[in-house]
């Protein structure tokens, strides 16, 4: 029923007017109503279908025929800023035709760990692709001013052309900044764990100044690590460090503590002193603490190191070039900019979290 819906709404932007000024209908351009007839007949098709592998790939064809005539139409004059109830109705029954058919595709079930992976990965970057395509009609469709909201072809344009500068500043924050801030603070947490899970004195007395430092504002450090270390990278990495220590510490000790009284009665017995206890015992059952904290981490480094070069940098650097250019109404740098730090923080959590899997196989989340 949902794809007859589709096929209706695609149909009806033949007879709708598509702007509010004089602009020729598709029955005027041809390969423009060869394409909407033929998304309305992709998305009959696959309501005939009734469902499965053929239903979603004819669905997805109809959605490529609706979506292209839609971008189609926004390059012409008089439709991007003044779309009217025909376009409109186009992009409805792209939406739903795409909406309807990620959901079929999410509800498969392939028995392959090839294929499912395929799937798993496949969902997510449809359903992106679809924000995406709805963002791009909306902003230019409404005729939105770029200072306000930049569409996204317009933001991959500036991302292309400014590769130079994207990659001086990503060297800056994530290399420098990111990275070193990172492996200091993560290893100064769990290596503070290990002493405190030795000493309990020293957990009863780190956790509560642990709540205390994590609960200050990333804007007042900020300031302060500037004077101390400085304009450049190390300040930065100061901030870092500082955020990410105590994520790690509180997990590490949870971790360092999971492991029963079994199984420290058995290493008891068979005569292992602490450092033994510790590599055998407490690190591998603290493994998934770790990981935890370390994936946390990996997204709270980068907030950092952005926010730390607002409060004094040199020029470069993803936070002084989003400052900046929101300064100057670069909108598009901006999101380019932005861009830059989702993808530098999904890569970065995606490798944490391919780490954490090699090292920790054995445990029973991932047994299937």
């Amino acid at each position: 029923m949902g794809f007859i819906i589709a096929a209706a709404g695609v149909l009806s932007a033949l007879f709708l007017p598509l702007s509010s000024e004089a602009v020729a209908t598709l029955s005027a351009r041809p390969i423009l109503l060869a394409l909407t007839l033929a998304a309305a007949l992709l998305f009959a098709a696959s309501a005939w279908t009734g469902g499965g592998s053929r239903a979603i790939a004819l669905g997805f064809a109809g959605v490529l025929g609706g979506a292209s005539t839609t971008l189609v139409l926004l390059r012409y004059p008089g439709v991007g800023g003044s779309a009217a109830a025909g376009f409109w109705a186009m992009v409805l029954a792209v939406w739903l035709g795409a909406g309807l058919c990620v959901v079929e595709l999410a509800s498969q079930r392939p028995r392959g760990d090839g294929a499912r992976r395929a799937l798993n990965l496949a969902v997510p970057l449809l359903f992106g692709a679809v924000v995406f395509y709805l963002w791009e009609v909306l902003v230019r469709g409404f005729g939105v001013p770029p200072v306000l909201m930049p569409s996204p072809s317009a933001a991959a344009i500036r991302f292309v052309s400014s590769l130079p500068i994207l990659g001086q500043d990503f060297v800056q924050t994530f290399v420098r900044g990111v990275l070193i801030g990172y492996v200091i603070g993560c290893g100064a947490g769990l290596l503070v764990a290990i002493v405190a899970q030795r000493f309990s004195f020293l957990g009863r007395g780190l956790l509560p100044l642990g709540n205390f430092f994590s609960a200050l504002p990333l804007v007042g450090v900020a300031p302060i690590m500037v004077m101390w270390f400085g304009f450049d990278w190390p300040s930065k990495a100061a901030v870092v460090a500082l955020v990410t220590f105590f994520p790690m510490l509180v997990n590490a000790l949870a971790g360092l503590s999971a492991s029963g009284h079994m199984e420290r009665d058995l290493m008891r017995s068979y005569g292992a002193d602490h450092r033994q206890t510790l590599m055998k015992l407490d690190l591998p059952a603290a493994l998934p603490f770790i990981f935890y904290a370390r994936k946390i981490n990996a997204t709270l480094a980068l907030i950092g190191a952005i926010v730390a070069e607002f409060f004094g940098t040199p020029t470069q650097g993803i936070g002084f070039r989003i400052s900046t250019e929101a300064g100057r109404m670069a909108i598009d740098m901006v999101w380019a900019e932005i861009a830059l730090a989702a993808i530098a923080g999904m890569a970065f959590y995606g490798l944490v979290a391919l780490a954490e899997r090699a090292t920790t196989f054995w445990h029973p989340s991932y047994r299937t």
